[in-house]
């Protein structure tokens, strides 16, 4: 290759250096050199060291793909994520990367935006990098490209949502039971007309989130009716603002005095806007959000929410996509973990 300069000229472009430079410049054969990138151990460290210093003085780094497509695989995990902008799904992502570090493998991020078109334009793309296995957060846990990419060989496992076939490991939260605490802490505080703010209903886990409030009210005696349902477009902070909006706008006789948001993102929204019609939280209106983010109890007034374990979420799946990868015996896994009412000032004075 060249490059040319501002007279015009060419100019070879630097090569740079591989293991025969090293190898010569140190004195020794290939395989020594081969061994001390490979096999430190059998290497004297006397020769080690000049082989060490031949790469330094070189400026010789080690051509990390080309080794692993020689093995058949690399040593990179990849997690593909339903919304890159909602710090639970980054919250998941560091305790991936912590089972990573400690197995010595890398990690690659993708974000799908919770588009199946994306999502499987990305297993495609990882597909082709080898990776050495792939962790997921699907837009449908049961879409047939999940088979289709364990089908090649790529060991796949589902995080925060269970698909129907059990041909996959999954680590989930049960959403139901965390929908259920969520809305009987609610009428336990006396409220008997509740907002169910979530959507869109493509989402599992909205949609098992308004299983277990709807659970919670036929328990408490009460109607379906009594649960308002404020369905949204997304799980994001200007959605939560809009359904805000919406229940202030409903008739003082049909208003509910309580909401639960189906994530955090939608109930900071809901605060924003009830902080800026001088609606009082929790007296108003009390709230109550799903994931228990790190900005949940930094609030303007801290919130309720069912906190999930996210980085346990994200450990527990990496490490049996690490076991799936390395023992022919492995046998599929579905873990689900118990959500946790956290109590705050958003739903009770003095929490």
């Amino acid at each position: 290759m060249t490059r040319t300069t501002t007279s015009g000229a060419a100019v070879p472009e630097p090569r740079a250096a591989g293991i025969k430079d090293v190898a010569a410049a140190a004195g020794v054969s290939l395989g020594t050199v081969s061994n001390v990138l490979n096999r430190p151990d059998r290497v004297s460290p006397r020769t080690r060291a000049k082989v060490e210093a031949a790469m330094a003085e070189l400026k010789f780094v080690r051509n990390e793909t080309a080794r692993q497509l020689r093995a058949g695989r690399s040593r990179i995990l990849a997690y593909v994520m339903l919304d890159g902008s909602n710090p639970f799904f980054t919250d998941v992502a560091e305790g991936v990367e912590d089972a990573a570090d400690e197995a010595d493998l890398s990690l690659f991020l993708c974000n799908s935006a919770n588009r199946a078109e994306r999502e499987r334009d990305y297993l495609s793309r990882l597909e082709q990098q080898r990776v050495q296995g792939i962790l997921i957060t699907p837009v449908d846990p049961d879409a047939p490209v999940l088979a289709e990419t364990a089908a090649h060989g790529i060991p796949l496992v589902i995080v925060d949502r269970t698909g129907q076939s059990g041909d996959h490991c999954s680590v989930a939260v049960d959403d139901v039971l965390g929908g259920r605490l969520a809305v009987q802490h609610l009428l336990e505080l006396g409220h008997r007309r509740v907002a169910f703010i979530g959507g869109p209903d493509s989402l599992g886990q909205v949609r098992d989130r308004r299983e277990g409030a709807l659970r919670a009210m036929k328990e408490a005696g009460l109607g379906p009716e009594d649960l308002v349902d404020l369905s949204t477009s997304a799980l994001t902070v200007a959605e939560g603002r809009t359904a805000g909006q919406r229940l202030a706008g409903l008739p003082s006789s049909l208003r509910p005095t309580a909401a639960f948001c189906a994530n955090d993102l939608l109930a900071l929204g809901l605060l924003q806007t009830c902080v800026s019609l001088r609606l009082r939280v929790p007296d108003d209106l009390a709230i109550v959000g799903y994931d228990d983010i790190d900005f949940a109890a930094a609030a303007a007034v801290p919130l309720t929410s069912v906190r999930q374990p996210r980085r346990q979420l994200g450990r527990t799946a990496a490490e049996l996509l690490l076991q799936e990868t390395t023992d022919p015996g492995h046998e599929h896994q579905q873990v689900v973990f118990t959500p946790e009412l956290v109590v705050r000032a958003s739903t009770r004075h003095g929490a």
